[in-house]
């Protein structure tokens, strides 16, 4: 049995009921995992279950919808081959089913009944279908101003739909307040969403050959995928099947980013900063609920954070349209950051990097639409 861990109070709690957090308020974190060897991949499962052996679940996955095992395809970026892995082609288009898949089949697995969520899009997308395919009543709080696009996937699998006005941070206090109407299975709370987002981690080293790339870029909002690379890459070292970690790169749009302003200082904590709007709305979080262990992550692994400004954000979008990869502004951030890093020299042209394209462009047509229309 898995084990629940509260960073700010210390209690531990066993994994054996579906709980989102602490009573003393905190968030919770699972305690690290086995992890697993190669020869405990099941190669006969073409999606994330391949990893089953490494995840904290008692049996089987009583729901999936072939979610993992997404492309990993090498084009010319900036002067310098690179790695571009496609989470975009995941079930409901985006990174985001790795963690609902895992953490949903957890708290199936203890009886959950109707669950919701908050989301600026992506996460309720893949919340709301992965609950349809369950049978669980769903409801999902989304900012009035989402992609039509992705509300429109939400409505789609029959889960209600609550548009709240204002701040992302005003949705989740939304979701926060309804906690006691349903299950609040939130993707930036319940730690088996890290669960289901370390398997990033294992499927990158299978798929370059069991070797462990120099430098990862991840669009990032709340860190999930960062936390997850990180727990995922910490547990193959610790089996002994790799010897050194990657550079890990959060990448935020410049116009929110609480990582880069909390870098710039120096601190792993939340620091002032304002907000402007971001066409990158995926990623625009004021207040990431494990920012310290993000920030921590980040160091131990000599990354850092890469702040993309808004007038970046399209070119990288159109000229990986160019090479047949379409994705939504949120992930054309990371293409942007790795130009600036390539060309400041921080990463070199024989090193191995992968960006982390995280979401289709289908999810943001009207935005995609409003960059590409010739300016006057």
């Amino acid at each position: 049995m898995a084990t629940y861990q509260c960073p700010i109070c210390g209690a531990s709690t066993p994994a054996d009921r579906p709980i989102w957090r602490c009573r003393c308020g905190g968030h919770l974190n699972l305690e690290p995992g086995r992890g697993l060897s190669r020869d405990e991949i099941d190669s006969g499962e073409a999606n994330l279950w391949r990893y089953r052996a490494a995840l904290a679940l008692s049996g089987p996955p009583r729901i999936s919808l072939g979610e993992g095992w997404t492309p990993l395809v090498r084009r010319q970026w900036a002067g310098v081959a690179v790695h571009f892995k496609l989470e975009s082609q995941m079930p409901t288009g985006s990174f985001k089913d790795r963690g609902t898949a895992v953490m949903l089949n957890h708290l199936l697995e203890f009886g959950v009944g109707a669950i919701h969520e908050d989301s600026s899009g992506n996460a309720g997308s893949s919340i709301a279908t992965y609950a349809a395919a369950a049978g669980l009543p769903c409801r999902i709080y989304v900012p009035t101003d989402a992609p039509r696009g992705k509300i429109v996937q939400i409505a789609a699998s029959g889960a209600e739909v609550h548009a709240i006005a204002g701040t992302r941070q005003a949705v989740a206090d939304a979701a926060l307040a309804a906690s006691g109407e349903s299950f609040y299975a939130s993707h930036n709370w319940q730690p088996y969403f890290i669960e289901g987002t370390k398997t990033l981690a294992y499927e990158l080293w299978e798929q370059l050959g069991f070797a462990v790339p120099d430098n990862i870029l991840v669009p990032t909002g709340y860190g999930s995928n960062i936390l997850g690379l990180e727990r995922g890459f910490e547990e193959l070292q610790l089996r002994g099947e790799i010897n050194r970690r990657p550079r890990l790169f959060a990448v935020q749009a410049a116009n929110c980013a609480a990582l880069a302003a909390a870098w710039a200082a120096g601190v792993n904590h939340r620091v002032p900063f304002t907000p402007e709007p971001t066409v990158a709305d995926g990623i625009a979080t004021l207040k990431p609920v494990r920012m310290r262990e993000v920030m921590m992550a980040l160091r131990r692994s000599r990354g850092g954070v890469v702040a993309v400004p808004e007038a970046e954000i399209a070119p990288a979008l159109i000229a990986l349209g160019r090479l047949g990869l379409f994705v939504e502004p949120t992930a054309a951030t990371g293409a942007a950051a790795c130009s600036r890093l390539i060309n400041d020299g921080t990463i070199r042209a024989d090193a191995a990097t992968v960006v982390v394209l995280t979401g289709h462009g289908l999810k943001a047509t009207d935005k995609i639409a409003e960059l590409l229309a010739p300016t006057e």
